[in-house]
């Protein structure tokens, strides 16, 4: 993995109304040609992704979106895929041509304000129109960060840059933990990986990959072994590792393999923490023991794979919670960044781990659960819960564990 994966990195959205110039800043701003520039209003339709390193912040993703103030039916389509970038965005540029503040704006600055998300307005085009003294009294007002920029000619866009980074959210400066903090310098840690039909040829899938990689930052180190191997791998080790972590598809099989005294958990449990909320999706687990025959289940799923053989979302999930509840349930799918507005027909949603995801993306989809008063678990802590194995799989997290037994009573 030659790459910062895209949910690893910094999301940076840049909204505002058609033709206020957000493509010419994505072009300044990385200094290529990413977004097709043109002065015929609503160039952009689709949201452009620019990956690129903004130093000392490190890896980034500029999103250019389609303008807020789109009309007509296509419009509107437009339109719904910018407020879809809302959801993932870390950090906001409102680009606004410098004399215009409208209820455009307004709504936008709001919608991020109530999540609280930073927000920087652009005052673009300034070499045409000056702000008005109403626009930066009603600005400074909002406590709202702007810079006067003409991106077109790189005008304050080295300004931009400074103040980019002094907005970045401090979550992102101290990023948590995959599993390193679990373990203390000089730990070993043991990884279950099943080679199977979706395990991609001749690499990991990247939950693995990352889980490594924090293992080795934070001065541990780690055995890769196939569950069939594990047994042999545990007896040969002079002492047992901190923690076991497998696949969750494997967990009974693991489970079996691995002496209590041993911690044991699943990639995507870790990465139910890691890029989610833990304690929430136990307490979404609890909802399966009150599924009855015919409820409706959302299986939602970050890539965009093409599912075959034995498929976790698809085929094993469904079919242990099938064998769990004693009946049929109906179950509907989405993948990518495709999540349905209404949500309340659904009596469960199981998410995957959202490796693909950035964090900000799966914590929009949790709050949009919990306003709705929709259950949501993810993959690992839902399986767990089926096979009967959940306050193991949860024994290396005091808090999350805590809430199990206390709500599963």
């Amino acid at each position: 993995m030659q790459s910062t994966p895209k949910g690893l990195r910094l999301h940076i959205g840049i909204f505002g109304r058609r033709n206020v110039g957000k493509s010419s800043l994505l072009n300044a701003l990385t200094k290529q040609q990413v977004s097709i520039v043109s002065d015929v209003a609503g160039t952009t339709t689709d949201p452009v992704e620019k990956p690129m390193e903004l130093l000392p912040i490190g890896p980034v993703l500029f999103i250019d979106t389609a303008g807020i103030d789109d009309s007509g039916a296509l419009g509107k389509m437009r339109v719904n895929k910018t407020k879809k970038i809302f959801e993932r965005t870390e950090l906001a540029m409102i680009v606004v041509e410098a004399g215009e503040w409208g209820k455009f704006e307004e709504n936008i600055f709001k919608a991020f304000r109530k999540k609280g998300i930073p927000v920087i307005a652009v005052l673009n085009k300034s070499d045409t129109s000056k702000p008005t003294q109403k626009l930066i009294s009603r600005l400074n007002a909002l406590k709202l960060s702007y810079i006067e920029t003409v991106a077109t000619e790189g005008s304050g866009i080295d300004e931009l840059r400074d103040m980019l980074i002094k907005n970045v959210p401090e979550e992102f400066i101290s990023e948590k933990s995959v599993v390193g903090d679990l373990l203390p310098p000089g730990s070993l840690a043991m990884l279950v990986v099943p080679i199977d039909l979706e395990a991609p040829k001749g690499r990991l899938i990247l939950p693995q990959v990352q889980t490594i990689r924090d293992i080795l930052d934070n001065d541990s180190y780690c055995m890769v072994v196939k569950e069939r191997e594990l047994r042999d791998a545990l007896e040969r080790l002079k002492r047992p590792p901190n923690i076991v972590v497998t696949d969750s598809q494997a967990f009974l099989k693991v489970a079996a393999d691995t002496p209590d005294n041993i911690p044991l958990t699943s990639f995507s449990i870790l990465f139910a923490r890691f890029k989610g909320d833990l304690d929430t999706f136990v307490e979404g687990a609890l909802a399966i023991e009150k599924l009855k025959p015919g409820d409706k289940i959302l299986m939602a799923e970050a890539c965009t794979h093409h599912p075959i053989g034995e498929d976790i979302g698809r085929i094993k999930i469904p079919r242990w919670l099938t064998q769990y509840v004693g009946g049929k349930l109906n179950f509907e799918h989405t993948q990518g960044c495709d999540f349905p507005d209404d949500i309340k027909k659904y009596k469960l949603i199981i998410h995957c781990g959202s490796c693909t995801f950035n964090r900000r993306l799966l914590l929009s989809r949790i709050l949009k659960c919990r306003e709705a008063g929709v259950p949501i678990t993810n993959y690992g802590v839902a399986i767990a819960y089926s096979l009967g194995i959940c306050e193991r799989a949860l024994s290396p997290f005091p808090g999350a564990l805590e809430i199990y037994r206390k709500k599963s009573k």
